[in-house]
Formats: C-alpha cells, sequence, structure tokens
C-alpha cells in the first residue's frame, strides 16, 4: 500500500485537499457590494445571485464565466461482469465514437449552451478490477497515476463540468457510498441504466460484497484505489487541481458526485469550490447530497451521466455572472434606485 521510504504516491493528493487558499473575502465583498447596486429589486434574481457571490469567492476575481468546459471520463469496469448493468461493456467503445462524432445527448447539450466538451478514453480496452473480488487498482502507484491524469481537465479553463461515462459505475458509485456513509446496497443502489426486480436486488448483493471484502477501511483514497473506477479518480483528480487553482467545477450527477464524496470525507471544505448540477433520479443521490450539506441547482429526473447535468448548470452560471457583471448599476443607468 505504501512506498518503501514510508509514503504513499497518495500523499501528494490528500495534501492538495488539506492545502490552504487564499483569502478572497474582498473579491466576494465586492461582489455583494455591487449586487446591491445592480437595477433591480434587492435579491430579485434569487439563487443566481448566490451563484455569482460563490464565483467571486472561488475565484477571487469579479464573476465572469468565459471559457467553460465540460470534461468527460470514460472508464471500464471489471465488476460489468457480475451482470450488474441493461448494457454490455462493448457499448463503452460505441458511445465513446458518439461523444467524438457529436451524436451523443452531451454533445447537444454543449452546443445549445456554448460550452466546450472533452471527452477522455481511460483504457476503454483494460476494465479496473472486478470489485466484488478484487481491488479496481493494482497499487496506490496506479491509482495515483489516474488522479493525476484528471489535474491535466483544467487547462484553460475558468468554469469545469465534470461527468462520466462507463458500463457498471453506477454499482462502483453505490459501493463507494455504502463504504463512506454505512447502510447496505440496497441503500444506495438504483436503476443505472435500467435495471429493475431481481437485477436490481443482485446489483445490491454485489455492492454488498464489495464493501464486506474492504470492510473496516475509512481513508477515502485508499476506497478509492480498492473500489473506484479510474473515470471516478480521474475526476477527484480535476476537482483538487480546480481548488488548487481557484477554477469552479459543477459536478453533474450520481457518479460525478461520488469523486466529490470521496474529497468531502478528506476534508468538507475541500469541495467549496464546487457546485453541484441535479438531483438525480437515483434515488439516492438526493441523500448523498444532503449528507454533503449541499443544494442541487437542478432537479430534471435526469440520470443519463455523460456530463448532460453539468452542461446546463454552466449555462446558469454563465448567465448568473453575465447578469451580476454586465448588468447596470442604478447610477449608470441613471434609474432611481430604492427608496
Amino acid at each position: 500500500m505504501t512506498m518503501t521510504n514510508g509514503a504513499s504516491p497518495l500523499d501528494d493528493f490528500r495534501a492538495l485537499a488539506l492545502a490552504p487558499l487564499p483569502d478572497h473575502g474582498a473579491a466576494r465583498a465586492e461582489a455583494e457590494a455591487r449586487q446591491t447596486q445592480l437595477i433591480k429589486p434587492a435579491g430579485s434574481l434569487g439563487r443566481l445571485e448566490d451563484i455569482a457571490l460563490w464565483l467571486a469567492s472561488v475565484t477571487g476575481k469579479p464573476p465572469r464565466v468565459e471559457s467553460p468546459r465540460v470534461v468527460v471520463f470514460a472508464a471500464a469496469h471489471g465488476v460489468a461482469d457480475e451482470g450488474v448493468s441493461a448494457f454490455p461493456l462493448s457499448v463503452n467503445s460505441a458511445m465513446l465514437a458518439a461523444f467524438r462524432e457529436g451524436h451523443a445527448a452531451i454533445n447537444q447539450m454543449c452546443a445549445a449552451s456554448n460550452v466546450a466538451l472533452s471527452v477522455f478514453d481511460l483504457a476503454l480496452d483494460v476494465p479496473s478490477g472486478n470489485i466484488a473480488v478484487e481491488d479496481a487498482f493494482a497499487s496506490s502507484r496506479a491509482t495515483a497515476a489516474t488522479l493525476a491524469f484528471g489535474l491535466e481537465a483544467i487547462n484553460q479553463v475558468d468554469c469545469l463540468g465534470l461527468g462520466e461515462m462507463g458500463i457498471a459505475n453506477t454499482t462502483v458509485a453505490a459501493a463507494l457510498y455504502t463504504a463512506l456513509f454505512g447502510g447496505t446496497g440496497a441503500d444506495w443502489v438504483g436503476a443505472g441504466t435500467g435495471v429493475e426486480g431481481a437485477t436490481l436486488a443482485h446489483k445490491a448483493d454485489v455492492v454488498d460484497r464489495v464493501v464486506a471484502r474492504v470492510a473496516g477501511e475509512r481513508d477515502p483514497l485508499v476506497l478509492l484505489q480498492r473500489i473506484g473506477g479510474r473515470e471516478i479518480a480521474a475526476m477527484a483528480g480535476a476537482i483538487l487541481a480546480a481548488r488548487s487553482q481557484n477554477v469552479p467545477v459543477v459536478i453533474d450527477g450520481f457518479v460525478a458526485t461520488a469523486a466529490a464524496a470521496l474529497i468531502h470525507a478528506i476534508h468538507p471544505d475541500a469541495i467549496a469550490h464546487c457546485l453541484f448540477a441535479h438531483r438525480s433520479a437515483e434515488a439516492a443521490h438526493g441523500r448523498v447530497l444532503e449528507r454533503l450539506g449541499v443544494v442541487p441547482l437542478l432537479d430534471l429526473g435526469m440520470r443519463l451521466g455523460e456530463g448532460t447535468g453539468a452542461a446546463l448548470a454552466l449555462s446558469i452560471v454563465r448567465a448568473a455572472a453575465a447578469c451580476h457583471s454586465d448588468m447596470a448599476t442604478f447610477a449608470e443607468a441613471g434609474v432611481a434606485g430604492p427608496a
């Protein structure tokens, strides 16, 4: 689990989650002051006003979003061999091709929202370990390498949306939630690709086997090594990199939230730069969000993944920034302010 000198390759990532960040209170205070002078009744833009202040708090700058990007990490999971999904592993490659050819839902949502899209293939032809019987990653070094891959996602991005694709990854996410929060597999599994009845019960049983195999492990990054897939590791790495570089992050749904939950388990403040796009139709997602103490932006009954919720939310974040920074003040517009 550790290197011969006593240090784990995962320690650097733990340090990123725990490192102190600059105090951006002055930028937030400036944004709050401007908010009171915009040509609108106080509070009339509701949560959009909160988002603008959040942007200032994260970036240390006036709220503005000019180069948003959704990054989708695609990975294959050995636990698919346990029959937990309605689709075979071969769908992974077909979906990756659809992303690259512009045919998938995420392509349409990014185009409609004027948001850039990047898709990364995390060795789709080599599934991670079948977590029902073995660790997802062979070593902490392999886990760290995939975390590090996620660091590259924030290049030339001023607001990052995170998404994923991988057959059986809702099983992986459910196993991580069970290990982090307790309960049984039945408390955390959902339909995923559309399973129900006996298959859904079997999926819960598989999660219970996974958690029993790692019983007693509490270190979030070790749980990532033993249970999490490559896309979850890459998203966790991207969250940490964004934190260190003052980049706001918009988290997609059930699986993407698992990456944030692991970082939150290291330190709750380590996800303060994250906004949660939506409440997935996966029933357990709402409970996860409550555990994290966050309120999702949207609730549209979606459970597709692919970063689709993040793309929709990014359009709202961009609108919130534009209203805050580009709307006139009472003085600029020559409009009488409130009495």
